[in-house]
């Protein structure tokens, strides 16, 4: 049995224009205990504001814990899950048909990020009603309206 403390992150990044305007938001919760975390940038894409809502999520743990990450982004979860980055970074961030694989920066911080966690990730479907998932598209396009 796990002593890690279990946390649940719930995550979502948004794009107005891809490349444009962007924003990511973040809920950690344990127990009944919830903190929100959300930011942006001017100048983004989608799939970069997922990676950011994942890797600033578990930037905030403060000790090794047991998360479970739920996001509506197959790019990141299919990334990790099933080995695209560790496979991108062991190829010096090149992709199996050598082109240079997409945000590699991102991609390097969150395999750091994850490192001290036990961590289980879990895709769930976009606008599909799923409360916490709809929270973070909230944040994250709040966010992405600050730079428009």
């Amino acid at each position: 049995m796990s002593t890690l403390t279990k946390v649940e992150l719930f995550t979502d990044g948004a794009c107005s224009g891809n490349p444009g305007p962007g924003g990511w938001g973040a809920i950690l919760r344990h127990g009944k205990a919830e903190k929100e975390l959300h930011g942006g940038e001017a100048e983004t894409t989608n799939n970069r504001m997922e990676l950011t809502a994942v890797i600033e999520g578990l930037r905030a743990l403060k000790r090794p814990c047991d998360v479970t990450i739920y996001s509506d982004s197959q790019y990141v979860v299919n990334g990790i899950e099933k080995g695209w980055a560790e496979g991108w970074k062991r190829n010096g961030w090149r992709k199996a048909d050598k082109k240079p694989a997409l945000n590699a920066d991102l991609w390097d911080a969150l395999l750091t990020e994850l490192e001290p966690h036990t961590v289980q990730f879990v895709w769930v479907k976009g606008h599909a009603g799923h409360p916490e998932n709809e929270r973070c598209d909230q944040m994250a396009v709040e966010e992405s309206m600050k730079f428009a």
